[in-house]
């Protein structure tokens, strides 16, 4: 008798969980719109945390003669905002006006490969970023210089020019 409803409850067991385990597959999958797939991109505040890193890291590079280092960081901290093109479009234009007006001249220094040039564009970078923060609400986040950069695993100062940067 007891082996008989020891074999009555294992036979239940298994037929609810092969309903269970079946049970998702049985629902109709939703397919994401495009709302969803917006969603989950970064907005702008994580690009900027890639945007701060890279700039950074632009400065020490320069400083070392790695020119194609400092413009890899460079065009790589403009693509780190593109997603923001969809995300945030109405701020996305203050970012594309702020790196042509602020980042094209330390570009220039970059292929030129003059330092002197370089920093006094770089420190005149910083201050539109300062301005920019300030002037979208974020007057509490000020960008100043490293003593040493984000990342320590790259090799500031192997030799390179900018022209070296693949496109």
């Amino acid at each position: 008798m007891h082996q008989w409803i020891l074999s009555a409850v294992l036979t239940v067991v298994i037929l609810l969980g092969a309903t269970a385990s079946q049970a998702p597959f049985a629902q109709e999958k939703k397919t994401p719109e495009l709302k969803d797939v917006i969603n989950v991109l970064p907005k702008f505040a994580i690009p900027m945390r890639e945007v701060g890193d890279r700039f950074q890291n632009m400065y020490f590079a320069a400083k070392g003669g790695n020119w194609g280092l400092a413009f890899y960081m460079s065009k790589y901290m403009n693509g780190a905002m593109n997603p923001a093109k969809i995300t945030k479009p109405d701020e996305y234009p203050m970012w594309s006006g702020f790196y042509e007006s602020s980042i094209e001249p330390v570009n220039k220094a970059i292929m030129a490969k003059d330092f002197p040039a370089f920093e006094k564009a770089y420190n005149e970078a910083i201050k539109g970023c300062n301005t920019c923060h300030a002037g979208m609400g974020y007057a509490f986040i000020q960008v100043h210089r490293l003593k040493t950069p984000p990342d320590q695993g790259v090799n500031y100062t192997l030799k390179s020019k900018g022209e070296d940067v693949p496109k």
